[in-house]
């Protein structure tokens, strides 16, 4: 067994996964491809690069928040099995 094997044996134990030969040969040049790639993107020079909260630089269309309807406090409590003065009555649970 290679040292990259064992490596994947341990590390789909502590997943829970179950792999076989073939499976732990994919999987350990899978990790090998991501952490290779990982490697080239912090090699990129990123000093003086603002943080994006998005890549596009798009602004979002939003609605008015403005009240649509009339509360209808009796309609919505009329299914609780206890309300009072519009607030929903609960078991203390807590004391």
């Amino acid at each position: 067994m290679t040292e990259k094997s064992l490596d994947i044996t341990y590390l789909s134990r502590l997943a829970a996964l179950q792999f076989d030969a073939d499976e732990t040969q994919r999987a350990a040049a899978d990790i090998a491809r991501i952490i290779d790639m990982i490697e080239v993107m912090q090699a990129v020079d990123t000093e003086g690069v603002e943080p994006l909260a998005h890549p596009y630089e798009a602004v979002q269309r939003l609605r008015e928040d403005t009240v649509t309807e009339d509360p209808r406090e009796e309609a919505l409590q009329a299914g609780a099995p206890a309300a009072q003065d519009g607030f929903y009555l609960v078991p203390r649970f807590v004391e």
